[in-house]
Parts: C-alpha cells; sequence; structure tokens
C-alpha cells in the first residue's frame, strides 16, 4: 500500500521510556503436580511435545521461566515479586494439546489462565490473585494464518498477532485488509473476543463484526467449530469476552477491501494556541458525522511507507511500563467548562494520556445487540484514560488515584446508567467478585452491564449451558456467578481516523503544553 502525507505520519504517540525489570520467584509449584499433568496431558493425546520447547517451571530453569512469563506480559504492575506465579507455563503445539490441558486440570484441580497477546490491562491472562495452583496456557505457538483472497477470508489462530495478520495478508493483496486494532503485538485470540476496534472502525465496524467462523475447545475439552457451537455460543464469544466460554483456537475473519494510497497527517497545537478550545469543541461537534469518500489528495509530498517487515515487530510500541488505564463513552460534546477543568486536571500530573476514539459511520448501523459489544448508535467517541509509570516511581498509589480521581471528574460528561466502559480496556475498579464469595447476578449486573448492558442477561444464559460447572472462572477474580470472562488483549489506540489525541507534558525541553489532532 502507498502512503502520501501531508506532514508527519500518524503511527502513534509514545511519550513513555523504556523500562526493564528484574526479579526473581519464590517457588510455590510442586513437582508430583506438574509431572501430573504431563502424565495426563500424554494420556490425553497423541501428538508429541517436546518438554524443553512447550513445559516451563522455576524448578527446572528460573531464568528461562521469568522469561517466558515476561515475553508477552504488557503490564509491569502484574510482573512484580508480590504478585502470585503460575506453577508452571505451557505452550501448546497442537489443538489436541488444548483440548487434553483442559481435561487434565479439571482432572487435577487446575486453575487456567489463558495467554495470547498478553494485553489485559489488569493482567488476568497472566495472573491469579486468589485461585491456587494456577497455570497459563501460553498459546503463542499457535499462530498459523491462512488467507483466501478468492474466498475475501482468513483464518488466523488465536497465538498469532495482529501485525502478522496483516502481513500474511499483504503477501496476497495490497487491498484487502481487515478491521482490527494497530498494535503490531497484539493476540488476535482475545483481541476480537472483546470487540477489537482500529482504523476501519467507521467504515467496517470491529473486527468481532465481521468473523465469519470459530474454533473453541470448550468446558469438556471438545473442539467445536460455529455449527458444533451453536449459534448462541457463536454470538457470544464475538465481544462478551469469549475466555468464558471456551479456550478460542482460531478465527475466520472476512477481509475488506481497502484504498492502495492513504493520505495520513497529524495537526499539532499548544495549548497556548488553542486557548478557547475551538478545536476541541469542533472535533466533539464533527468526529461522528464525517463521511467517506474517495478521492485525490492532490499536491502532496508522497514518502515510502516502512517495509511491511515492521508488522512483525513483537514488543509493544509502548515499551515495557506499568500502567493504570480506564475508558468511557461520549454521547454530547463535552462544554468548554468541562474541557478547561478536565485540562486543568490532565496537567497535574507530568506525563497523562487521553485518546478520543469517533464512532458514527458503521456504528451507527449496527444493533447494539447483534454481538455482545453494545456501544453503537449515539456514541458519540470512546475515551481512554492512560497514565503510565517507571519501576523507579516511589508512589504508583498516587498515579493510581490521580486517574480515578480524572475518571470521577468526567462523569458528568459521558454515559449514564449505565456509565459504560469497553471491555477489552478491563478496569478492575468498575467492580468485581468478593474473594471466597458467592456473586449474585443482581449485584454482577452493577459492573457488567457497563461493559455489555442488556447483553448480559443473554450472555448469563449462554454461559450457564455452555459451562454449568463454571471451569472457565476468570472473569475479575474469583467468580461463582455462572459467567465471566476471561481475556481480552490490549487494544490498539491513537491513530484512528479522525483520532484525537490529547498528549500532555511537561518538560524544560518543550515551551507549551502539547496537543496533538490527527486529523483526516
Amino acid at each position: 500500500m502507498r502512503v502520501s502525507k501531508l506532514g508527519p505520519a500518524v503511527s502513534y504517540i509514545s511519550f513513555l521510556p523504556l523500562y526493564f525489570s528484574f526479579y526473581t520467584v519464590a517457588s510455590t509449584s510442586s513437582n508430583s503436580l506438574q509431572d501430573d499433568f504431563i502424565n495426563c496431558l500424554h494420556q490425553n493425546t497423541n501428538v508429541d511435545f517436546p518438554l524443553d520447547k512447550t513445559f516451563f517451571t522455576s524448578e527446572r530453569n528460573a531464568s528461562m521461566f521469568i522469561e517466558v512469563l515476561n515475553s508477552t506480559a504488557q503490564n509491569q504492575r502484574y510482573l512484580t515479586t508480590s504478585m502470585p506465579k503460575p506453577d508452571f507455563i505451557f505452550k501448546p503445539v497442537q489443538e489436541s494439546h488444548v483440548q487434553a490441558s483442559i481435561i487434565c486440570s479439571k482432572k487435577l484441580g487446575i486453575h487456567l489462565r489463558v495467554r495470547s497477546g498478553g494485553h489485559d490491562f489488569e493482567g488476568l491472562s497472566y495472573v491469579s490473585h486468589i485461585e491456587t495452583p494456577f497455570i497459563i496456557i501460553d498459546l503463542s505457538k499457535l499462530r498459523q494464518i491462512n488467507v483466501d483472497i478468492e474466498d475475501n477470508s482468513v483464518w488466523v489462530q488465536a497465538g498469532a498477532t495482529v501485525g502478522e495478520l496483516y502481513y500474511r495478508i499483504s503477501e496476497k493483496s495490497k487491498i484487502h485488509g481487515c478491521p482490527a486494532g494497530i498494535y503490531p503485538s497484539l493476540g488476535i485470540g482475545g483481541h476480537i473476543t472483546g470487540g477489537a476496534y482500529g482504523s476501519l472502525l467507521r467504515k467496517y465496524g470491529l473486527a468481532a463484526d465481521n468473523v465469519l467462523d470459530a474454533k473453541i475447545v470448550d468446558a469438556n475439552g471438545k473442539l467445536l467449530d460455529r455449527t458444533a457451537m451453536g449459534e448462541d455460543m457463536f454470538w457470544a464469544i464475538r465481544g462478551g469476552a469469549g475466555g468464558s466460554f471456551g479456550i478460542i483456537l482460531a478465527w475466520k475473519i472476512k477481509l475488506v477491501p481497502v484504498p492502495q494510497t492513504l493520505t495520513v497527517f497529524t495537526v499539532t497545537k499548544t495549548l497556548d494556541q488553542d486557548a478557547g478550545f475551538k478545536i476541541l469543541s469542533k472535533w466533539q461537534q464533527v468526529a461522528d458525522k464525517l463521511g467517506f469518500e474517495e478521492q485525490d489528495s492532490g499536491d502532496v509530498i508522497h514518502s515510502t511507507p516502512p517495509p511491511p517487515e515492521v508488522l512483525l515487530q513483537a514488543k509493544s510500541p509502548m515499551g515495557e511500563v506499568y500502567f493504570k488505564a480506564k475508558s468511557d463513552f461520549a454521547k454530547e460534546p463535552i462544554p468548554i467548562l468541562g474541557l478547561k477543568g478536565m485540562i486543568k486536571k490532565i496537567l497535574e500530573e507530568e506525563a497523562a494520556l487521553m485518546v478520543w476514539t469517533p464512532y458514527g459511520g458503521m456504528m451507527d448501523k449496527i444493533p447494539e445487540s447483534e454481538i455482545p459489544f453494545p456501544h453503537r448508535s449515539g456514541t458519540s467517541f470512546m475515551i481512554l484514560y492512560y497514565r503510565s509509570w517507571s519501576d523507579t516511581e516511589k508512589r504508583p498509589d498516587m498515579r493510581i488515584k490521580w486517574i480515578s480521581e480524572l475518571y470521577n471528574y468526567m462523569t458528568p460528561y459521558v454515559s449514564s446508567n449505565p456509565r459504560q466502559a469497553y471491555v477489552n480496556y478491563r478496569d478492575l475498579d468498575l467492580g468485581q467478585n468478593s474473594n471466597n464469595s458467592r456473586t449474585s447476578l443482581k449485584q454482577a449486573q452493577v459492573w457488567a452491564a457497563k461493559y455489555f448492558k442488556d447483553n448480559f442477561n443473554r450472555l448469563v444464559k449462554i454461559k450457564t449451558k455452555a459451562d454449568p460447572e463454571n471451569f472457565f472462572n476468570d472473569l475479575l477474580e474469583n467468580v461463582s456467578l455462572p459467567f465471566q470472562f476471561l481475556k481480552p488483549a490490549f487494544p490498539a489506540f491513537v491513530t484512528q481516523p479522525s483520532n484525537l489525541s490529547v498528549l500532555v507534558v511537561k518538560s524544560e525541553h518543550i515551551a507549551s503544553n502539547l496537543v496533538t489532532y490527527g486529523i483526516p
């Protein structure tokens, strides 16, 4: 795809330095449990697995265990020494290994965490606070991608990344795309279970809106496709946090047409240059109403895009950071008075990020009950609040306190009854099930409605039927309610069409605080 530019390219805005954290892990796992699990796997699959490449424990090789544990975990908050560690990590190389893992985990009473890309905001794809013992099923070796241009579809296994998916599509065609996220390191398995939005959101909807089929292993260890699982479960796994119903092994996604040439640019203003908030106000009035036209970009600067191989980068561009994030959905423009208070609050921090992603277009046309993801017509834009810090931060609790204060300040200006949130931006502050106690449906609805609105009721019914024993019980900790969600991935943010990113940086090297606008 050829790209023309009217200035600096919009790829992502990163103010985060790269940090590394090293630590040791105190072993709590049992050799007997590990051996029992391995023996059980051999009994329930005919496909062998080399232990040195698929099975990792702190007893056998502590440094390799830590390397694998940290390899795709995106939030360093959940890799500290105080956080619980899995007894072991298993990397299946065949679908039957996943089936056997479920059978053996149930037999041995082992709790599962399932990880594809590790972008879970609250680290729940690789940490369990109260379920012990627990292990990680790491799907990173299941990453096969089969692109069928004639059929306008692609089968992609759960361990593949978004970048790998885009790369394989580009090998076959320059005019086909997939409406998923923009971070190359996103694991496609968990990404789509929460909906999955990206640069094609307003043109084609979510990635979950374009799923044609799927492969999932259920609570009984059975491998199911769309026909075998039935339309109810197929509905539930596309945006309802599908890990609640089984382990996603692969998605079949519809390919969509994309132009060969794109025009991309950014406009950067200081707060002084937009003191009256005219740009912010105007953006809110038009962002969800912009149309789509293909036209000649005229006399612009043409540049050569980076090679497609950049899509194969395994690390997140945000670096290895500690962070806390939240989300909101705005229905009406935020008034100038509200914007002033918002900016004042942001300036309290050394570095803070908000991202506003416009809705409208196809998102207005798809009913909110079409899939579990309910944030559709009437939504003007989505808001991401993001605050990160390094391992040298002395008061991380103050960073978390600040983002909660900003979130509380925004209450009058966003959706209400319920105040909605994006399930792939999972936020434990919104509510979770009590430790070691049963959570009633009425209690769970308080926070589940924020993610799913009225779709939660249907999800509960499907969950009760598909997994009555609640084997996949990873919804925000200890869930005894017959519904929960497992592992949404860290979705992409910043380069959505007509996306607005508010990046505030206070530094002696920058004369003023910056506000960067991505304008279509």
